[in-house]
């Protein structure tokens, strides 16, 4: 197959290039209101979201882990998130060889029985030894104390398109964030297909590396995007950032060993981290969708940022995380792409930040 080198950036997309690499950081915008999200019990709770929109910021990214885990010792945090992700994969594998009960939240968008039991059961483990903790799963919203420092971002079947097809990947996703900012997460991914699934645990938590059962893991170290494999992943809203992404898929299909869309976020920052795959990106993706696989990317050894290469939060818009070696090669065409969008007036604006939920950023 032939391969094409990518083309040159405009002017425009060359200036704005120069003036991320400069090291400056790009500010935060005015504070914005959001419709409430709705709990568990139907009640609606106040968000807000912050402006992210200006050009961002080249070099080395800041890091995106919370400096600490606060009060609780990092080794009793991760130990509930992991008791946790193991209760809902459990969920998940009596369920797997079994017919599916599918609901739709949209024309393509699937949630099964199985989500909301896994989400009911990781529930369970978390409130018996933190019951002031705030939450937020995919499928329950929003609950607990919005003054605690800990926010909970659960995804308790990330990938139930796959799930419903018995098509890995899937997975069951926990993060945890002290205020804001990624403290210890766990993925569970599900592996291999029907009559043969089994499950990997990759876990990290804020300055104690990485590790997939047990093991510690880093990024690879392929330094050139023409020998890297790469993951990106669609939304099912078919608009302008849907379009700019098919198009990206294609210029790294042609430069790249292969661009795969494997349908868990979760999984895919995983396999970035066990030295896989090499970058993964993806526009409009939840907290609970990149809480955990930002953070055990960054601690197997990558980077994390925007994909206009700006300081990255889990309640950003979207993301690219990987091995750090082409994070600037791969933003020398995303990042222009992503100012392109800003310009149609795409938002960009930060997703959500739980009303008096306290942050460092």
């Amino acid at each position: 197959m032939a391969r094409y080198l990518l083309r040159p950036p405009t002017a425009a997309a060359a200036a704005a290039s120069s003036h991320r690499r400069n090291g400056t950081t790009s500010p935060r915008g005015p504070v914005l209101g959001l419709r409430a999200l709705a709990s568990r019990a139907g009640k609606a709770r106040p968000v807000m979201a912050v402006a992210s929109e200006q050009p961002a910021a080249r070099g080395k990214c800041p890091k995106v882990a919370a400096p600490t885990t606060g009060p609780i010792p990092a080794a009793e945090l991760l130990g509930v998130i992991q008791d946790a992700a193991r209760a809902g994969a459990e969920v998940i594998m009596e369920a797997v060889n079994k017919p599916r009960n599918i609901h739709y939240k949209g024309v393509a968008d699937l949630v099964t029985d199985t989500d909301k039991l896994s989400e009911l059961v990781i529930l369970e483990v978390v409130r018996k030894t933190f019951p002031d903790h705030l939450i937020l799963g995919e499928e329950g919203g929003l609950i607990g104390d919005a003054l605690s420092e800990y926010l909970w971002c659960i995804d308790p079947l990330d990938g139930t398109t796959n799930f419903a097809h018995g098509y890995p990947s899937f997975s069951v996703s926990i993060g945890v964030l002290f205020r804001g900012k990624p403290a210890a997460s766990t993925v569970v991914e599900f592996c291999g297909g029907p009559m043969c699934w089994s499950t990997r645990t990759v876990s990290a938590s804020s300055g104690g590396g990485a590790y997939c059962n047990g093991q510690k893991i880093h990024v690879s170290k392929t330094d050139k995007v023409e020998q890297s494999l790469l993951v990106t992943g669609f939304g099912y809203e078919h608009d302008d950032a849907w379009v700019t992404n098919i198009n990206l898929f294609k210029e790294y299909t042609d430069i790249s060993r292969g661009v795969r869309r494997l349908g868990s976020a979760a999984a895919d920052m995983s396999h970035v981290a066990l030295g896989i795959t090499e970058a993964y990106w993806e526009y409009r993706l939840k907290p609970w969708d990149m809480a955990a696989g930002v953070l055990i990317v960054e601690e197997a050894g990558g980077m994390v940022s925007r994909m206009d290469g700006g300081e990255f939060t889990v309640f950003d818009r979207s993301v690219l995380v990987s091995n750090g070696v082409v994070h600037d090669q791969l933003l020398d065409r995303i990042g222009p792409a992503t100012e392109d969008l800003k310009k149609k007036g795409i938002d960009f604006s930060l997703w959500f930040k739980p009303d008096k939920y306290p942050t460092d950023f």
